[in-house]
């Protein structure tokens, strides 16, 4: 089964934790291949989940978050692989919530 980006997103923490089946994971793993931004969220992912085991205690930047939110939905919308419309994002793409 080919995956787009959006398939890859939902399934980055399944892939990390390694609790996908074998199928799936080939699938995932054949689309990081040829995926700079998908290889690219799953190391961020990666290293969200090494910074967040540090026991050490960092203060963000104030407006860190939505800057953050505003990059990755600006990122998301630009992406002609990640089928993504502004209904399926989390976030708008100024960085507000959604609901």
């Amino acid at each position: 089964m080919v995956l787009n980006c959006r398939h890859v997103w939902e399934y980055i923490s399944g892939y990390l934790d390694n609790t996908l089946d074998d199928q799936t994971r080939h699938d995932v793993e054949n689309h990081l291949e040829h995926c700079e931004i998908c290889s690219a969220v799953l190391d961020s992912t990666r290293n969200i989940l090494i910074l967040t085991a540090d026991d050490r205690v960092f203060e963000l930047p104030i407006g860190y978050s939505e800057r953050l939110h505003a990059r990755l939905a600006k990122a998301m919308l630009e992406s002609p692989s990640a089928e993504a419309s502004d209904a399926d994002l989390p976030f708008t793409p100024d960085g507000s919530s959604d609901g």
